[in-house]
């Protein structure tokens, strides 16, 4: 028995199956890094490391400095931990100090950071959000010395449109940084997202930072998902009731019955990541079978047309995230990407980490 509203199931076997089939696509020449940020995209920081770790992983990237701090405890000295959000000012002694390694995003950056100590240096090739911006490249192009004094391990970049297949930013992209790449004969280098790696394995190069693949999203959008699903999630039947003809449903009355309409509500809400912008749009799933929502989503309950599920009753589950529905198609339908879907996820599910090969199955409040 559980006490919990709505509870989520992670499959940690298949997340590191993922992992082992990207790492045989890009082959042993190039390594996966673990992409790790937003709390490892909403599945668990922790327990995402721990599998990068058992499936040989020894890069991994976070966003912020403090992510990067709170990986180190958790991993231990071993791994190399890139902060891409880069060299946070006032904070800079805080990368030597925890083991962690800055990405520099600008020309300035190089000039705070001339010390020993390993450095990234992000190139930004055509995102447009960090790393060196054009006049800056064609600068470093044209005296490559600037780098001169930082040692640096590593150059990346990053795709804006890997998941459109042929775009020609795309292409561009990777001439820009084969260009650049040249410049660093000794560093690594890092080009491709989970999109690029099912592109070509030119944009390979050394190091590839897949994050969306790794925790089951289809990185190859308009064909069928080659990852596993590692997430399913369910929300109690709190109540299930019969309306009255023109009786209205949720906050602003946004629906009206029909006589004898059946209306459920489950203990879920937008306090949980169960986007507002489902509201009247998507749909849960019991015994298989699509139940729409109706009215709006509010912070800890939705209502569900519950017409086509005559059996349906209080302390019922419904499927949000499983067979029948995955983050992906969740997202669709509010009209956003499965990255939302994932790094929302609710901090009041309770959730159970399954893997019957190697761990133990447990079950987390969080």
């Amino acid at each position: 028995m559980t006490t919990a509203a709505a509870c989520l199931e992670i499959d940690l076997g298949a997340l590191r199956s993922n992992i082992q089939l990207l790492q045989a696509k890009v082959g042993p020449a190039c390594r996966v890094a673990g992409v790790v940020k937003a709390d490892a995209y909403g599945i668990g920081l922790q327990q995402v490391a721990r599998e990068h770790r058992a499936c040989g992983t020894e890069t991994f990237f976070v966003a912020t400095l403090d992510e990067g701090i709170a990986l180190r405890g958790m991993a231990g000295p071993g791994p190399e931990i890139a902060v891409l959000g880069g060299l946070f000012h006032g904070a800079e002694g805080e990368y030597p100090r925890h083991n962690l390694i800055p990405v520099l995003n600008a020309l300035e950056d190089f000039r705070r950071w001339q010390r020993p100590d390993p450095a990234m240096i992000h190139f930004d090739t055509g995102m447009r959000r960090l790393g060196l911006d054009t006049q800056e490249v064609e600068r470093f192009t044209a005296d490559p010395d600037l780098a001169k004094g930082l040692n640096v391990t590593a150059i990346l970049s990053h795709f804006a449109c890997a998941d459109e297949p042929g775009h020609p930013l795309t292409a561009e992209q990777y001439r820009k940084f084969a260009a650049l790449a040249a410049l660093f004969p000794a560093a690594r280098k890092s080009l491709s997202n989970s999109a690029g790696i099912f592109l070509s394995r030119d944009y390979d190069f050394d190091l590839v930072r897949p994050g969306m693949a790794v925790y089951g999203l289809n990185p190859t959008p308009g064909q069928p998902n080659p990852m596993r699903p590692v997430v399913q999630l369910k929300a109690r039947v709190l109540q299930v009731r019969q309306a009255l003809a023109g009786e209205s449903v949720g906050y602003s009355a946004t629906h009206r019955c029909a006589a004898g309409q059946r209306v459920a509500t489950i203990a879920i809400g937008y306090a949980d990541g169960f986007l507002r912008s489902l509201s009247s749009r998507g749909q849960v799933f019991w015994n298989g079978l699509a139940l729409p929502i109706l009215g709006r989503v509010s912070m800890d309950l939705v209502t569900i047309d519950a017409g086509d599920a005559p059996g349906l009753k209080a302390g019922d589950w419904v499927e949000i995230l499983g067979p029948h529905q995955d983050a992906d198609t969740l997202a669709a339908q509010a009209g956003t990407i499965g990255y939302e879907i994932l790094t929302d996820l609710g901090r009041r599910y309770q959730r159970t980490w399954l893997d019957a090969k190697t761990f133990e199955t447990k079950a987390v409040s969080g």
